[in-house]
């Protein structure tokens, strides 16, 4: 596996990473790392390599665009120095698209997506030896779907972003889609953005892959 001995790993996102964490550091005993898949993250490194002593920190905040990550992003990441920043935004900037259509202050459009963004990585990448992007994703197997579509055209900016700088990558939508073949949408997410602990596993279970865990780790 890639993560080494005492690293620290800091998850940042949208609710779908808050999931309920504890404020204002998400780290330490009681839930403080919420109940989602960043949760899920940290007991699977603990059982499975207690030697490492990985330090999972969740700044997830629900509601959060990428602008909004953009405004805390000094605080909330550069000055906790991690050495693994894992990054999924960009629901909140779609769906406020199709849920408050005529609200246009608070859509955040692919253009200011993508510039956002890669701005973000590139002035931390001096800083973070291991950054993580996911994906973004839709809980809706027809891709026609509109909302899905233009999830997916968002998933494609941070593929492309994560290709220009070289950081590693997670497809959250292709991790889903899997799954998707034999479930309904609502199964994993009723509303097809906040995922059942089932999804949150797909998560857990596609970031862990991506750093290279070794589930039958002896």
């Amino acid at each position: 596996m890639q993560l080494r001995k005492s690293q620290k790993l800091l998850f940042i996102g949208d609710s779908i990473t808050d999931c309920e964490r504890q404020r204002p550091d998400g780290e330490g005993l009681f839930g403080a790392l919420g109940k989602g898949y960043v949760s899920l993250v940290d007991a699977l490194l603990q059982a499975v390599y207690p030697d490492l002593g990985i330090r999972v920190v969740n700044m997830g905040s629900s509601g959060n665009t990428v602008v909004d990550l953009e405004a805390r992003w000094q605080e909330d990441v550069l000055d906790r120095k991690p050495d693994w920043l894992s990054v999924m935004v960009g629901t909140n900037d779609v769906w406020r698209q199709y849920d408050t259509p005529f609200i246009t202050d608070w859509h955040v459009y692919a253009d200011k997506y993508e510039t956002t963004l890669r701005s973000l990585v590139e002035r931390t990448k001096p800083h973070v030896g291991n950054i993580v992007l996911m994906t973004p994703f839709y809980l809706e197997s027809n891709e026609r779907d509109a909302m899905r579509s233009t999830m997916d055209e968002y998933g494609a900016i941070v593929k492309r972003i994560a290709e220009e700088y070289g950081t590693m990558f997670v497809d959250t939508q292709a991790a889903f889609n899997v799954v998707l073949k034999d479930l309904y949408s609502a199964t994993l997410a009723w509303d097809r953005v906040h995922p059942t602990q089932a999804g949150h596993a797909v998560l857990a279970r596609a970031f862990l892959n991506a750093v290279g865990f070794e589930w039958n780790r002896g």
